[in-house]
C-alpha cells in the first residue's frame, strides 16, 4: 500500500510497498509495453514517438505536452513527480490520485495526437510531408486509424524501493546530459531537474522525499 504524507504544497514523503510486490507483464500480444497492476502505484513511464521521429525538436510540440500534463494535474488527479521531454520520447514519474493511470495514458496520448496533427497539417511545419508519411505507415498496423504518432508501449515500471526511485530520478534528469544537449541536468528547460534545483520551470511538480518502510 502507498502511504503519502504531504509536507507542503510541493514536497511529499512516499512510503513504498515491499520489494516483492508483483511487477509488470505484457499488456497484450500486440504490445511489448508493461501492464499497470497497482492502480494507485507510483510509476515510471516512457512514451515514444513511432519511427523515432524527432517531433519534440520543435518547441510547439513540447509545449503541447506540457499543457496536456498541466490539464491532467488540474482535472484528472495526476501527480507528477519527475519528467523530461527529449526529441522523440518522454519519461514521466507519476501517480493517479483516482487510481486511473491507464485512463490518463489513454487520454493524454489521444489529446496530444490530435494537437500534434493540427500543427503538422498547418503551414508552420516544414517537415509535414515526411511526418505524414511516417505516421500513416505506422497506422496501417492498427485498425481504423489513419495516423499513429505514439507507439503502443508505455514501459510502465512500478517503483518499489528508495534505490529504484533514485535510479529513475537520476535517469530522467541525466537524459539531456547523456545526449550532449547540456552539461548540467538543471540547464535543460523541459525537465523536472530544474524544479529539484529550485530554478525557473515550465510546470509544477511534487518533489519526492522517499523513505523505505517494510510492512
Amino acid at each position: 500500500m502507498y502511504i503519502i504524507k504531504f509536507l507542503n504544497v510541493s514536497e511529499i514523503i512516499l512510503y513504498l510497498p515491499p520489494k516483492n510486490l508483483s511487477l509488470c507483464s505484457n499488456e497484450n500480444s500486440m504490445s511489448s509495453g508493461y501492464k499497470i497492476i497497482e492502480k494507485n502505484g507510483l510509476y515510471f513511464l516512457t512514451f515514444q514517438i513511432v519511427g523515432w521521429v524527432d517531433i519534440f525538436s520543435r518547441k510547439i510540440y513540447r509545449d503541447i505536452v506540457i499543457d496536456s500534463l498541466k490539464y491532467c494535474q488540474q482535472h484528472k488527479g495526476l501527480n507528477l513527480f519527475a519528467y523530461v521531454i527529449m526529441s522523440n520520447h518522454i519519461h514521466l514519474l507519476v501517480q493517479s490520485e483516482h487510481g486511473e493511470l491507464s485512463g490518463f495514458i489513454r487520454d493524454f496520448k489521444s489529446f496530444t495526437c490530435k494537437r500534434f496533427l493540427e500543427v503538422i497539417n498547418s503551414a508552420v511545419e516544414s517537415r509535414r510531408d515526411w511526418m505524414r508519411m511516417v505516421f500513416k505507415y505506422h497506422a496501417k498496423f492498427k485498425n481504423n486509424q489513419n495516423n499513429q504518432i505514439w507507439t503502443h508501449e508505455n514501459h510502465a515500471e512500478i517503483i518499489y524501493s528508495q534505490k529504484f526511485i533514485e535510479q529513475k530520478l537520476n535517469y530522467i534528469h541525466e537524459n539531456p546530459v547523456r545526449n550532449g544537449i547540456v552539461t548540467k541536468a538543471e540547464d535543460y528547460l523541459y525537465s523536472s531537474a530544474r524544479n529539484y534545483a529550485d530554478l525557473e520551470n515550465v510546470i509544477d511538480i511534487i518533489r519526492l522525499v522517499v523513505r523505505w518502510k517494510t510492512c
